[in-house]
């Protein structure tokens, strides 16, 4: 029996393009700074390869590593990640990496120029959002930002909240309506 191409992706259950493996396959997420997110507008993102030793890479393949204190230089036309804390590989040996050494980001000549240009610009910051392993190999989320006022945080702040608010307004009304429509529905054993 011929069954179509499309009809055989969907029965897979995922899409041929998104499938670990290949290209723009899917992230598996080691660490996020959110609170990059609270306290820039990020302004526009970009992913980097990451330059690590083996023990680095074991360590975060454990899921272990904080973002929170870390910063993008560029330094002699390369980005450099400083303060990432990436803790040492529980069985690794005398080989083992220092915690809170600066690692080489990998990205193209036109980008680093960009982020050189726009960061040398008042209020502009590099940071890394979030380390993630796409297609088994390590990568960062920079994100040329800037710095937010604190009333722009609260502001922020106020409308997540209004959101969160109005979602939970919906669910209740579809939970009220859905009740309503089992009760008024017949048994049909009856």
């Amino acid at each position: 029996m011929y069954v179509p191409k499309e009809s055989q992706q969907k029965q897979q259950g995922t899409p041929a393009h998104a499938r670990d493996g290949e290209k723009g396959g899917k992230r598996k997420i080691v660490a996020q700074n959110k609170k990059a997110r609270h306290d820039y507008a990020i302004v526009d993102t970009y992913e980097a390869g990451i330059v690590l030793s083996g023990t680095e890479v074991k360590s975060l393949r454990q899921g272990r590593a904080t973002l929170v204190d870390g910063f993008v230089q560029i330094d002699g036309n390369e980005a450099w990640l400083h303060n990432a804390h990436i803790p040492e590989y529980s069985q690794g040996t005398w080989t083992n990496h220092s915690v809170r050494r600066k690692r080489k980001l990998l990205l193209h000549r036109e980008e680093i120029d960009k982020l050189e240009a726009k960061s040398q610009e008042t209020g502009h910051t590099i940071v890394p959002l979030a380390l993630y392993f796409k297609d088994g190999r390590a990568k960062a989320e920079i994100a040329l930002a800037r710095g937010k006022k604190e009333y722009d945080k609260r502001q922020t702040l106020r409308e997540q909240q209004d959101r969160r608010e109005s979602d939970r307004a919906i669910a209740a009304a579809k939970r009220r309506q859905r009740g309503a429509c089992s009760r008024g529905a017949r048994d049909p054993r009856e």
